[in-house]
């Protein structure tokens, strides 16, 4: 049986994975904040943004950013937007 949480977080680290490619992924504490984690700029958080409007087919607003912060909260997010 699928099981929509990890899809989305997979899902996600893709996204992630094509902002930060030389990042190690799975080595995430999904806890903490992905701009430090990663070392990832501004722009590039933009871009993340844009990768998950893309990949998810959800508006991401600038006030949406900070549930965006962290791993568990993106995926929280998109599965509270894409749910029903």
């Amino acid at each position: 049986m699928a099981d929509p949480t990890r899809d989305v977080r997979q899902r996600v680290l893709r996204v992630l994975g094509s902002i930060a490619p030389e990042a190690d992924l799975h080595a995430l504490d999904s806890r903490e904040d992905l701009r430090e984690q990663l070392d990832i700029d501004s722009m590039d958080f933009l871009n993340f943004a844009v990768g998950l409007h893309r990949e998810f087919a959800v508006d991401v607003s600038e006030a949406d950013y900070p549930r965006l912060r962290t791993l568990d909260g993106c995926v929280a997010w998109l599965e509270q937007r894409t749910s029903g």
